[in-house]
């Protein structure tokens, strides 16, 4: 009996291109997975070296880490026969619309990352910023905190302090405070300006060196008004400044040199007769 050879169809073999290239595509998204890892901690580490923000490099490494991985999703897509310029052209469009709408966060955004790079300022510093005085808590990609004298919580976006005047008074490490005195016409200016000098030497927070200094400022309408200029260092100028107004006080009492204060004087016009 003859029996004729019978072909049995194998259902897997239609499918095995689409099986090798799904496993490529699985096999290239694996690699793009571990090669983002390392590339975080290489920006990372590479970053620390350089002595920069941290959270400016955590900001980078996280940056080239998610560009890995999109490289890595088109390319695996691709693999796998999915059409990506259709997808790349919508994700465009779709971040172009995301960031027409968020324009004002990405500008602070922007604004965090020049901070975090160029650095105006650092924690702890005390700085003018925003039309707000304070110590620096935070500073954040989008805004950047605020302490103020006063006690206040203030959250500076970022886009108004790089768009506006920064004045740090801590940079340097010390601090000038200007103290102004007024004493009555006819008094011995140099001797008030040996008076103040003594009061500035005499305290313990004063710098030798910047030396403090007295100047005639003015002319006022009551007055002969001088400046007290003293240096402290930025952690003892607050204390520096409310004790040194004490002691002005004081010493000018105990020399007898007479502190004015606003008055009028009015003169009656002799009457007319009519």
């Amino acid at each position: 009996m003859n029996f004729e050879k019978i072909s049995i169809p194998d259902p897997i073999k239609p499918y095995a291109p689409l099986i090798g290239n799904l496993l490529y595509g699985i096999a290239i998204f694996a690699c793009g997975w571990v090669l983002s890892k390392w590339a975080f901690r290489l920006i990372k580490a590479a970053l620390g070296k350089t002595k920069a923000d941290e959270a400016l490099s955590k900001f980078l490494a996280s940056l080239v880490q998610y560009l890995v991985l999109i490289a890595t999703v088109i390319a695996s897509l691709n693999r796998v026969g999915v059409q990506t310029t259709s997808l790349v052209a919508l994700l465009a469009s779709a971040g172009l619309a995301v960031g027409l709408a968020l324009q004002g966060s990405l500008s602070n955004f922007a604004s965090g990352v020049l901070i975090l790079g160029l650095r105006p300022f650092t924690l702890g510093d005390f700085v003018e910023i925003g039309g707000k005085s304070g110590s620096i808590e935070d500073i954040g990609l989008f805004m950047t905190k605020l302490l103020c004298p006063n006690n206040e919580v203030v959250l500076v976006p970022n886009s108004s302090i790089t768009g506006g005047i920064i004045v740090n008074y801590t940079t340097i490490g010390v601090r000038r405070c200007v103290i102004e005195v007024g004493v009555a016409y006819g008094e011995d200016v140099r001797r008030v300006k040996k008076v103040l000098e003594q009061v500035a030497l005499g305290h313990d927070f004063c710098l030798s060196e910047p030396a403090p200094s007295v100047v005639l400022d003015s002319f006022g309408d009551s007055s002969l008004n001088f400046q007290l200029r003293a240096y402290a260092r930025c952690e003892d100028f607050w204390p520096m400044v409310g004790e040194l107004k004490f002691r002005v006080y004081e010493a000018l009492s105990r020399e007898n040199i007479e502190i004015p204060f606003n008055q009028m004087v009015v003169h009656q016009a002799p009457a007319t007769k009519l």
